[in-house]
């Protein structure tokens, strides 16, 4: 028998795999095999995220990108193909978060969360999954947001930038599936992540331990969850053994969506 959930040979393009759940993610997919190429603004995390997955005998390469810059998404997968012959797994995970609503959502706050967390995705999906359909096939996986799905205060350029991350993935689901090419999203609820933490030293100075509760409480739950919560869903996702799986959106919400 094969070991299940092994991505041997495969190479995985992670966006925003430096820190929080885009590393968790490199980190399990490169553990079960896969060779990552990690793309992120943030050179040092990106590099950080390398040295960790090669420390425990994992293989990834880091890459210096701004998704929202489509040609330079294009060079920089044209560059992986060549290099790996073939890309076999897109997780689009790069994204920035807003807290504001309508009001108080400025144009140029607006502009800076749809260049990434919208035309960033939809700039790598173009590259990569024209890459898979050449060759044959592939998997992608957004990350969408519980916001993909219901609202929350104070989230309206974030909340939309997640509701077009899970239109997206249903658009390409549909495109493509005659191209063997399969594409579902995960939608987190909050999880507890280095971002999280420093957001809250930054916004509740001194309040730190009652602003954690807080957000923890809200999940039904009862607590956050864990970037290798997310990571497990996104393995299994990207893995052969969900061939049969395309265009859906999975909750990693502790409740949220259909507890509240």
């Amino acid at each position: 028998m094969t070991t299940p959930f092994r991505l041997d040979d495969k190479t995985a393009i992670v966006t925003g795999g430096g820190s929080g759940i885009g590393y968790a993610i490199a980190k399990l997919f490169a553990n079960q095999g896969a060779h990552v190429e990690i793309l992120e603004l943030n050179v040092k995390g990106a590099a950080r995220a390398v040295a960790e997955i090669e420390s425990a005998s994992g293989s990834a390469t880091a890459n210096r990108c701004d998704v929202a810059n489509q040609a330079e998404v294009d060079q920089l997968v044209a560059e992986i193909h060549a290099r790996r012959g073939r890309i076999d797994i897109l997780v689009n995970n790069a994204g920035i978060a807003h807290v504001g609503n309508l009001v108080e959502t400025s144009e140029e706050d607006f502009d800076r969360v749809y260049q990434v967390n919208v035309k960033g995705v939809y700039n790598c999906l173009r590259a990569v999954v024209a890459s898979m359909a050449a060759d044959g096939g592939g998997v992608v996986l957004n990350m969408a947001s519980t916001l993909s799905k219901l609202a929350i205060k104070d989230r309206f350029a974030y909340g939309m930038s997640k509701g077009a991350v899970l239109t997206m993935t249903y658009s390409v689901a549909k495109d493509f599936v005659d191209q063997n090419i399969r594409c579902n999203c995960i939608c987190p609820a909050r999880i507890h992540t280095d971002f999280v933490d420093g957001f809250v030293a930054k916004n509740y100075p001194g309040q730190e331990a009652e602003v954690l509760e807080r957000l923890s409480k809200e999940q039904p739950i009862g607590r956050m969850g864990k970037p290798e919560e997310v990571a497990s869903l996104a393995l299994y996702l990207c893995s052969d053994e969900a061939s049969f799986t395309t265009g859906c959106a999975y909750p990693v919400d502790g409740g949220l969506l259909h507890m509240r």
